[in-house]
């Protein structure tokens, strides 16, 4: 152990190995594909490769092939013992220091019964996943949750065939708008309980740490405005992404929350994603 943890120390104070390592760190427990995380790291295939070896012979990435793409993923185990062994003596007579970076409420300081929850869905553009998913959280338990969405690239206009999908599942348009996610980040934004990002891209952006604490997770999901085709193609491809995200927010509604500590809340919101086929693509 005296040895491992100085070496990964080591590898990790290499700045873009080290973006590699959050961006996993991010993506957990997705395994992303080689291809997706050069495009996000703007690195060259072999350039890659080398920072990848060098994560796994320190224990810290692990490798799976997937037909002819090679996908890699955080080994969440010795990622947790690498910060243990770094915060291990922190809070001997000095818990003032250290509770900041050991505790997590996700309750506040009233009971559940006293207020809402806030969830912040995070696109790229806000013009169609991440508004579905506000839509759809809004309609199914608006009595217990408060919906919000923004993107990380915003559009100034919302998609119109995204539009007329959640007109026909009779939501109101009339409240959606695309937003940028610099408005809910100021003194006077809402305090998170839960952020999710519903498209790769998004979740592959290293975004500023949100206050609180919230438990987050990523939902991966198709971009319907991607596909090409005739409307009535383009028409499904939405139909698709709404339905997927409504399946995720009803299992997500669903959860117990009061009664899971914030280890199983997290395992369980991650599970949502994990459990669908095709969640990550």
């Amino acid at each position: 152990m005296e040895i491992v943890i100085p070496n990964r120390l080591s590898i990790l104070g290499h700045p873009q190995r080290l973006a590699l390592f959050r961006l996993l760190m991010r993506r957990y427990p997705d395994r992303v594909p080689a291809t997706e995380l050069a495009r996000a790291l703007d690195l060259r295939p072999n350039t890659l490769s080398t920072y990848v070896s060098a994560l796994m012979q320190a224990g810290l990435v692990t490798q799976e092939r997937a037909g002819t793409s090679l996908r890699y993923a955080i080994h969440m185990d010795a990622a947790r013992e690498t910060f243990d062994y770094l915060l291990r003596d922190c809070c001997r007579g000095r818990p003032d220091i250290c509770s900041p970076l050991t505790s997590f409420d996700l309750y506040g300081d009233g009971p559940m019964t006293d207020r809402k929850y806030h969830v912040l869905f995070i696109c790229t553009g806000n013009s169609a996943r991440s508004i579905f998913a506000e839509s759809i959280l809004r309609k199914e338990a608006g009595d217990r949750f408060v919906a919000y969405s923004a993107g990380t690239r915003a559009r100034s206009e919302l998609n119109p065939f995204a539009l007329e999908v959640l007109r026909q599942k009779g939501h109101d348009v009339s409240v959606l708008e695309a937003k940028n996610l610099s408005v809910f980040q100021g003194d006077d934004a809402p305090a998170f309980d839960f952020v999710f990002t519903v498209c790769n891209q998004a979740a592959n952006e290293d975004c500023p740490a949100w206050s609180g604490q919230p438990v987050s997770a990523h939902w991966g999901m198709p971009d319907p405005v991607k596909v090409e085709g005739s409307a009535a193609e383009k028409s499904l491809a939405f139909h698709q992404a709404y339905g997927a995200l409504l399946n995720r927010i009803k299992v997500f509604t669903a959860l117990p929350i009061a009664s899971l500590d914030r280890i199983a809340l997290q395992k369980a919101v991650d599970d949502i994603a994990q459990t669908e086929e095709g969640a990550s693509a």
